[in-house]
């Protein structure tokens, strides 16, 4: 079968930032896929965009943030995204970047004065995220980023700005797997550093007989269950859902979201804007904005215009200040 596009532009940036699979269980080596080239891009590969316009605010000041007197000082702010996720954080065959988590970042930027095309975007793998914040290599970070406890940590959140929930992606011709009660021998594959995979680990899902792999990115991952070397790939519905609109033909979503056994309801991943871990200044501010996107219709049009385009509704969710 033909490699997808994804799979080729996820090998070649693996390769370039020196990153190989990893995992606990003798994951494979991501290949280099041999002749994939432009031509063999489905035709969902176009970007898509809300056609929002972001004004920079005027007159904006944040006292008391480290991280918005540098944002200041430079007249530009650098942003952590992810580049594989299909209506999520992607980079099209002609390097634009487009998406739901994009636009959020770019609807930031402007509401802390900066003009979105002055955003330095930075690919940070799930795995590096904490690093990255931490010493100041990104400003904030804009990817599908679950607000945990632990993460906490080490950083701080604004947001959440959405909220997904763990599934399953399989081929379009497998009827075996019919949610997580279904992947025990099943090889399960999930990138370094993501909650849905520890997940699966902790409650032995795939045990007895089973096998759990790990990548940098979801893109090897696809590529992976597209030629049928993992049988599974796990991580929130929303990412899911992008790869599945990409290749109709190829994969599909299970749809039975991962149960919580305390209360009876899918895990929540919360997404937030990551953010360092002291900022309360700048965590406030970005929270206000985000507020005001729920509020003035902006967050229903740039999610309706890219993730809504996945194949479900969605709402803004409660924010959770601290």
């Amino acid at each position: 079968m033909r490699i997808t596009r994804i799979a080729a532009v996820a090998a070649v940036a693996t390769l370039a930032l020196g990153l190989a699979a990893c995992g606990k269980e003798g994951d494979p080596v991501p290949e280099t896929p041999g002749g994939a080239t432009g031509s063999n891009a489905p035709a969902s590969d176009a970007c898509t965009s809300s056609g929002t316009t972001f004004t920079p605010a005027s007159n904006v000041a944040i006292t008391g943030s480290p991280t918005y007197d540098k944002i200041k000082s430079a007249s530009k702010v650098v942003v952590g995204v992810k580049f594989d996720q299909p209506n999520l954080g992607y980079k099209d065959a002609s390097g634009k970047r487009c998406g739901f988590d994009i636009e959020i970042a770019q609807y930031i930027a402007s509401k802390l004065g900066v003009d979105p095309a002055k955003i330095e975007f930075k690919e940070i793998p799930s795995a590096n995220r904490e690093t990255a914040i931490k010493s100041g290599e990104i400003d904030y970070y804009v990817g599908t980023y679950s607000i945990t406890d632990k993460r906490k940590a080490d950083v701080s959140f604004a947001g959440p700005y959405f909220i997904a929930a763990q599934d399953l992606l399989v081929r379009k011709d497998d009827s075996s797997i019919t949610g997580s009660d279904s992947i025990k021998g099943k090889t399960v594959c999930s990138v370094t550093g993501s909650t849905p995979i520890q997940r699966v680990r902790d409650q032995k899902l795939t045990e007895p007989g089973g096998k759990i792999v790990e990548f940098a990115t979801y893109s090897e991952c696809v590529s992976q269950l597209i030629d049928k070397k993992v049988d599974a790939v796990t991580t929130d519905d929303a990412i899911l859902k992008g790869y599945a609109a990409q290749n109709p033909s190829l994969l599909k979503v299970v749809g039975k979201p991962f149960i919580n056994p305390a209360t009876s309801q899918p895990y929540p991943e919360k997404y937030g804007i990551g953010l360092n871990h002291d900022d309360k200044a700048l965590r406030d501010a970005i929270n206000a904005a985000l507020e005001s996107a729920f509020g003035d219709g902006t967050w229903q049009k740039i999610y309706d215009g890219t993730l809504g385009k996945s194949g479900s509704a969605g709402k803004p969710p409660a924010l959770e200040k601290y």
